[in-house]
């Protein structure tokens, strides 16, 4: 085989090359996350430097190593030393860095981050990484995800080529069975076994798919791995393809990902262009080919038959099962889908092992999680730790705790689907089956942390609101139920709610979970149920007392005007749009509650602090 010959020997000395003393290197987190921060600006900057000081190196892109809240991120890396990384970055800080550090060899203290020295477990001394497993994440933010020779040269498609030289895709199918690696797109199906049923499958043609439909407010795992590791993704569709015996396939990635897009399709590119997907790939006799299909952006896409719908140029509805797509898929195929972290973690189950895969996590939940940590979160962004880490490790040692010292008050987990978690179950370990005890779900890893001036009540309607928003409307259940107890949420917020509003909220809740056809309608009432059933004394304050606790429910705010502090400056009476607040100058004004809409102006103008709610 001369084509996998050739391919061997280019990418050894990609490797060797790699492992020998590498020169000056300089590099920039140009993620979505660090081009928002100003990424950009950094690259041009030190572009710049480079040139006029006529200085040889090696500048790479990469994508997010995980601190998102320090980018831009800058990492120089000077032949022999240690890999020293900087945060918070400027266009104006790039040319001090360069003459103390890339040329004089002192690193700057001010935006000074920490060192690297081992690349499998990075910046270990500080509390962001300590407890973190990088698996899924070894290589984004090491490497270029523009480049299939970065790939390359840290050992990819390595796991492909012992694939299809030595193992059957039975004993590829038996290697991810015996890992315990489930799904991570949310249910944690085992993934092994959707292999072998689709493989068993009656079926002449056969279709690999990739569920790259991240649509959960607040989460952002998928994008991250699309934009800073594609080849891994594509690596592990191969050896999926390999396994189930399909020849083509499609990533289904939303249109909101343009950068995901793009990566993606150069890594498609180049592996076609390197022997990788075509007829008879490195002249194995193993044929695939693999599209983009760019979603829209409805979220009932990520259920598994509104995606292949959406695939087939159709509406992105899901439709009863079974038949399920491992028999019936895409054009009536056998279908296998999974999502982007769940192939992720395909090539190195099959490079270290089953068993090396397994001794990480718990008995029922194998591996790590890729979690993006957002919200009142102290150190937010993307981590990646192994299950059974418990929900208190991750937000208060891994994500710092809680902004400006504030209380813990919820963690919501699952995205939208999910549910809120109270304080009393911290100590909650991360395991699929430990979560939905909670009655939350591990969903596809989206983590928003909720402090004390959250309300629950609110929280509960905003997702409920998206879900609402985002059903497809096939179901009579999701459609109509989902949309009456919004209206039953909306009330209460308005300070409406009756006490009798409780028990039909939860009736209908469970009726909807229960008779929903697809994953959606089934999971919606989550945050609902799991408000209601953690924190009904917030619910009880806003339809008994007609209070919102958190002060957050502007239908049951009621603004008042301190006598004592007013100056009578008129300047809260000119803001007020509804003409609500009455006075003469130099005289304590008064709101007139019939009039005021609430709106809060009168509150952000007063210089003296003599308006509250």
């Amino acid at each position: 085989m001369p084509a996998l010959e050739e391919f061997s020997r280019r990418r050894h000395e990609l490797m060797t090359r790699r492992a020998s003393a590498p020169g000056l290197e300089i590099y920039v987190g140009m993620g979505t996350c660090g081009l928002a921060a100003g990424a950009q600006a950094v690259w041009d900057a030190v572009e710049n430097e480079l040139r006029e000081r006529g200085i040889s190196a090696r500048l790479v892109r990469t994508g997010c190593i995980g601190m998102c809240e320090s980018e831009p991120l800058l990492d120089v890396v000077r032949p022999g030393e240690p890999r020293i990384t900087y945060g918070g970055v400027s266009a104006e800080a790039v040319p001090e860095i360069v003459e103390k550090h890339v040329l004089g060899g002192h690193p700057v203290e001010e935006h000074l981050i920490g060192q690297i020295t081992d690349p499998a477990r990075p910046y270990q001394e500080l509390p962001f990484y300590s407890k973190q497993r990088r698996l899924v994440l070894a290589r984004t933010g090491f490497i270029d995800p523009r480049s299939i020779e970065d790939y390359l040269s840290v050992g990819g498609y390595g796991a492909l080529l012992k694939v299809l030289t030595s193992m059957s895709p039975e004993q590829v199918i038996a290697e991810v069975t015996r890992s315990g690696l489930r799904g991570r797109g949310g249910a944690g199906f085992p993934t092994g076994r959707k292999w072998e049923a689709t493989r068993a499958a009656n079926g002449r043609k056969k279709y690999v798919v990739c569920n790259g439909d991240e649509g959960d407010p607040g989460a952002f795992m998928d994008r991250s791995v699309l934009e800073g590791d594609p080849h891994a993704v594509l690596e592990g569709m191969m050896i999926a393809a390999y396994a189930i015996g399909a020849d083509e396939g499609y990533l289904y990635i939303r249109a909101e990902y343009p950068m995901a897009v793009r990566h993606v399709r150069m890594a498609i590119e180049q592996a076609r262009e390197s022997g990788l997907l075509g007829k008879d790939i490195l002249g194995t006799g193993f044929s695939l080919d693999l599209h983009i299909k760019e979603g829209a952006g409805a979220f009932v896409c990520g259920e598994e038959t509104a995606l292949l719908a959406s695939i087939q140029g159709e509406r992105g509805m899901p439709r009863p099962r079974p038949p399920f797509p491992a028999q019936s898929g895409l054009w009536g195929c056998p279908t296998n889908i999974n999502n982007v972290e769940t192939y992720a973690n395909v090539p190195a189950i099959i490079t270290n092992g089953a068993d090396w895969f397994a001794a990480v996590g718990t008995e029922r939940s194998k591996g790590s999680k890729v979690f993006s940590l957002a919200g009142k979160v102290a150190r937010t962004g993307l981590v990646e730790v192994p299950m059974g880490l418990t929900l208190r490790e991750l937000i208060f040692d891994v994500g710092g705790g809680i902004k400006e010292g504030k209380r813990f008050k919820a963690v919501q987990i699952g995205g939208p689907s999910g549910g809120c978690l109270p304080e009393s179950l911290l100590d909650t370990p991360i395991d699929y089956d430990q979560l939905t005890a909670t009655g939350a779900i591990m969903g596809s890893g989206g983590v928003v942390v909720l402090d004390e001036d959250s309300c629950m009540v609110d929280i509960a309607r905003f997702f409920l609101n998206f879900t609402q928003s985002e059903s497809c409307g096939k179901c009579t259940p999701c459609r109509e139920g989902t949309k009456r107890m919004l209206e039953i949420l909306t009330r209460i917020s308005e300070g409406k709610g009756e006490p009798e509003d409780l028990d039909r909220l939860e009736r209908l809740a469970r009726v909807v979970k229960d008779t929903s056809l697809c994953g959606l309608g089934q999971t919606a009432p989550n945050p609902v149920l799991t408000t209601l059933r953690y924190f009904r004394d917030e619910y009880l304050a806003h339809v008994v007392d007609k209070r919102c606790p958190a002060r957050v429910c502007a239908g049951l705010r009621e603004y008042r005007i301190d006598p004592q502090l007013c100056r009578g400056c008129l300047l809260c009476k000119r803001s007020c749009p509804s003409g609500a607040i009455s006075g003469e100058r130099r005289q304590p004004h008064v709101i007139d509650q019939t009039l005021c809409i609430r709106c809060g102006a009168c509150e952000a103008t007063c210089p003296f602090g003599a308006i509250s709610h």
